[in-house]
């Protein structure tokens, strides 16, 4: 059977369409939790993907010891113990009204491939949270871009030169860069790194790495 995979932008729109409905038939789910939703307001943020951070943006924040912001996995805690991109914490979506969210935080929601991130983004929305973000493309897009960046044989040399930055920064994560058509095919193979970062791991050039704060 085939898979339907969904862009980033369709699944929030997918998820906007469901949330109103939902809003429409069943009212407030929240047990005293009151949920005011702009429509029209969500629908511009989506179509202008203002609230869409990269996942080469995430890796510099990380690498630089950013401190400004959350990242939070939505996913379940089975999939968040396998893996999850440093410094994430585990909030599934379910758990988000549990949570110790501020809302002056600045929230950045990731999930395997962003429906999930998506429905999260809304809810938060729908609560008034106005410093909410999601990753482009999630956990997948972080494994093939960070974790395990590839190029042909054929790339040019402009492609070649960026394709070495991108080098420093997957190895700094752990991962594995991909070269030549043939361990590009191999890709789903490679083993994912381990959670935490190495140990006194040197910043990629041109980068200072700082401490991060605690409590974020």
């Amino acid at each position: 059977m085939k898979t339907l995979k969904l862009s980033l932008h369709q699944s929030l729109a997918l998820v906007a369409g469901l949330l109103g409905i939902f809003a429409i038939v069943a009212g407030n789910p929240y047990k005293g939790n009151t949920a005011t939703m702009n429509v029209k307001e969500l629908c511009l943020l989506v179509e202008r993907e203002t609230d869409h951070i990269s996942v080469d943006e995430l890796a510099d924040w990380i690498i630089k010891g950013k401190a400004d912001f959350r990242l939070i996995d939505v996913r379940s805690e089975k999939e968040f113990a396998e893996y999850h991109i440093p410094t994430a914490e585990n909030i599934p979506v379910g758990s988000l009204f549990d949570a110790e969210l501020m809302r002056n935080e600045k929230l950045l929601l990731y999930s395997e491939g962003g429906i999930h991130a998506a429905q999260a983004w809304f809810i938060l929305k729908a609560q008034q949270y106005k410093n909410v973000f999601i990753l482009r493309d999630g956990l997948a897009e972080w494994k093939d871009r960070i974790l395990f960046p590839s190029i042909s044989d054929s790339a040019t040399a402009e492609v070649k030169q960026a394709f070495e930055k991108r080098k420093v920064v997957s190895k700094y994560f752990g991962g594995t860069p991909i070269t030549g058509a043939s361990e590009v095919s191999q890709t789903k193979q490679l083993a994912i790194p381990k959670i935490q970062m190495p140990s006194g791991s040197p910043a990629p050039t041109g980068t200072t790495k700082k401490k991060k704060k605690e409590g974020c």
